[in-house]
């Protein structure tokens, strides 16, 4: 036999492998026939590893025979592994994290939902070691998904030793498609994987006993394909309309100007308009809430990331009125804010004050007092940043009022219907705060 028929034999037997791996995920994890279909496999020579861009799972046919006869199941557990990178999205947030920390966190995440699906056809030598690690990170990083894994590597970074021994645990397939994705014709796009997961997600339900109860699979499901809110445009509800001190280069005519200019030497015939009307924030308030379960920190990187969006896309008139209250169980302190220089001044010096239990109702009371004592003429809504423990006011106020989180939590209380919720990621605050 000579060496093109060896690797076509290869070829076909490696095939035939990754053919059986799938039947295998699909007898056993129903609810991933629609996943499976898209992601197909194709093989790569010289490819060092299991690999996907999110539209193939790409393979050397040599690579992967050698692994699955060091690991018989190899082949079953790389495809599922990579088949749940792209339910979860993981590889769409390549230029948006820490390479090196998202790869842990994402391997991790998806590990830990193999291990609790404890399928007998995917398990390898190394399970029982990994399962006691990602234990002991469930006990510090909460539930792991790879957000919540990537937010606590980000806070607690591990050191090269442990990086190394966490990667050799979890590491099944290779993440560089992901920053540079194979040319395909058809190209599945992550809209795409958001729909297919979200069908995951409701077939899973008609699968929720036996082998497919995994805790780590649906709130890694949750989580990916939770809607994450454009923080930009929700504060664009409390815009309002109002002159603004510019010229308004659309109502100017250049041709009078630059006429006049010419025939009288320095006099144009048209003066540039002063003004122009404008959408922008005038009044509103920003609620921090400073009890004990709300870090210091993070207060802080929400004000600079609000003020930030407002700053960026020059929604401040010359002139507002926004206040900035402090409150735990009651309103702590009260910042009055009239222009940019005295938001940049409280930044710089900003103290908070509270750090008591948590009671949403005093921040409205002291609201509607001060809107009796005439404090706004047109006040358009209330932002309070929170964890979202405490107790919500049963009256719908006369503005907007966006209760902003930065976890989405099953067991946090639901805000009143009249308000808004907002889910913040943490590193998005941290990387403004940063930059």
């Amino acid at each position: 036999m000579d060496r093109e028929e060896q690797k076509q034999k290869a070829s076909q037997l490696a095939a035939r492998i990754l053919a059986l791996a799938r039947d295998q995920i699909l007898v056993h994890l129903r609810f991933l026939d629609v996943a499976m279909s898209r992601l197909q496999p194709a093989q790569k020579q010289g490819l060092l590893g299991v690999g996907t861009d999110m539209s193939r799972l790409y393979y050397d046919p040599l690579f992967l025979l050698l692994k699955c006869r060091e690991e018989p199941n190899y082949a079953a557990r790389a495809y599922l592994h990579s088949l749940l990178h792209c339910i979860f999205y993981h590889g769409f947030r390549y230029g948006k994290v820490e390479t090196e920390l998202w790869d842990l966190a994402a391997d991790l995440a998806v590990e830990n939902t193999i291990l609790e699906l404890g399928l007998p056809f995917a398990a390898l030598e190394s399970d029982d070691e990994e399962a006691i690690v990602l234990q002991e990170l469930k006990g510090q990083a909460g539930a792991l998904t790879a957000e919540r894994l990537y937010r606590h590597f980000s806070n607690v970074p591990p050191d090269e030793e442990e990086r190394l021994r966490l990667r050799h645990l979890s590491e099944r397939d290779l993440h560089t498609l992901w920053e540079q994705p194979e040319p395909e014709e058809l190209v599945i796009t992550e809209e795409m994987w958001k729909k297919i997961s979200r069908r995951v997600q409701a077939d899973l339900k008609s699968f929720s006993s036996g082998q497919a109860d995994s805790e780590s699979l649906m709130k890694n499901l949750s989580e990916a394909v939770r809607d994450r809110c454009d923080y930009g445009k929700l504060l664009e509800r409390f815009t309002v309309m109002g002159e603004d001190v510019a010229v308004n280069q659309e109502e100017f005519d250049y041709i009078y100007y630059t006429y006049g200019l010419s025939l009288y030497g320095n006099m144009p015939l048209v003066e540039p308009l002063e003004y122009r009307d404008a959408k922008k924030i005038r009044e509103f308030i920003i609620a921090l809430d400073t009890s004990a379960s709300c870090k210091g920190e993070l207060v802080r990187a929400f004000l600079r990331r609000t003020y930030s969006i407002l700053k960026g896309s020059e929604h401040f008139f010359q002139k507002v009125n926004v206040h900035i209250l402090q409150c735990d169980s009651q309103v702590r302190s009260d910042i009055k804010i009239t222009c940019r220089e005295d938001m940049d001044a409280f930044l710089e010096r900003v103290q908070l004050e509270g750090f008591g239990s948590t009671d949403f109702r005093p921040v409205f009371s002291y609201v509607e007092q001060m809107q009796e004592a005439g404090e706004f003429e047109n006040l358009k809504g209330l932002i309070y940043f929170t964890d979202g423990y405490g107790v919500y006011p049963e009256r719908m106020p006369g503005y907007d009022v966006i209760f902003a989180f930065l976890d989405e939590d099953d067991k946090k209380p639901q805000v009143p219907p009249w308000a808004i919720r907002a889910v913040l990621e943490e590193e998005e605050l941290k990387e403004q705060e940063g930059s």
